[in-house]
């Protein structure tokens, strides 16, 4: 980056000095790529994104890519690692701020539409549309990351039926929180399948509250 001050629009400089490509500072490049990804996969209807697509858009060879990831698939990674962290952060969170039962649930499964709504790009990963032909192992990967949400459901919901004395907390808790996960899956699908249109938090509150 160039050490030169800020140029007024009228300034010569501005007008004469030849473009000059600014460097990325290390690990900025392998934001961007990531970025570029996540933002091509918000297009509705786009294709499978090929890295060649995915060079042109950054204005790079597709060997650049390649020297900041070994291949497509450790790239999908990034983004998958990126759910991951972003997600089970505020799971944690809610679950030490909220007491377990019905309301961390229902703050669970809203958390979740929510950063579906603010990332439409990383639903499709999420559902699995922009995995298809892709390395399975992300799919699978996607799989465990539902497992894991409906297994922290499970723990929560159980924990508020024991409280309420439930007969059988542990059933009880385990057949709302696949029941929550599949509404989850099912509100991700149809936003992506819809072309971003049908929101998942639509009718939100009022579908919470007839489930718990």
């Amino acid at each position: 980056m160039s050490d030169a001050p800020f140029s007024t629009p009228d300034s010569p400089a501005v007008q004469e000095a030849p473009a000059v490509r600014k460097r990325p500072k290390p690990g900025e490049r392998r934001v961007q790529i990531l970025q570029a990804l996540a933002t091509m996969l918000e297009q509705p209807g786009a294709e499978r994104v090929t890295t060649a697509a995915l060079a042109a858009r950054l204005d790079v060879s597709e060997a650049a890519l390649y020297r900041h990831f070994a291949s497509k698939a450790q790239m999908f990674e990034g983004l998958i690692e990126f759910i991951e962290q972003s997600v089970f952060s505020l799971v944690n969170q809610i679950a030490e701020r909220e007491s377990a039962g019905d309301a961390q649930a229902a703050k669970t499964v809203a958390m979740l539409l929510q950063f579906a709504e603010k990332n439409p790009g990383m639903t499709r990963v999420m559902v699995g549309d922009a995995l298809v032909y892709e390395n399975e192992r992300l799919q699978q990967r996607m799989n465990l990351f539902f497992d894991k949400i409906e297994s922290s459901l499970k723990q929560g919901l159980r924990s508020g039926a024991e409280a309420d004395a439930s007969g059988t907390p542990s059933f009880d808790a385990q057949v709302r929180a696949s029941m929550l996960t599949a509404f989850v899956v099912g509100r991700l699908q149809r936003f992506a399948r819809s072309g971003f249109k049908r929101l998942p938090s639509e009718h939100l509150e009022a579908s919470l509250a007839l489930m718990l």
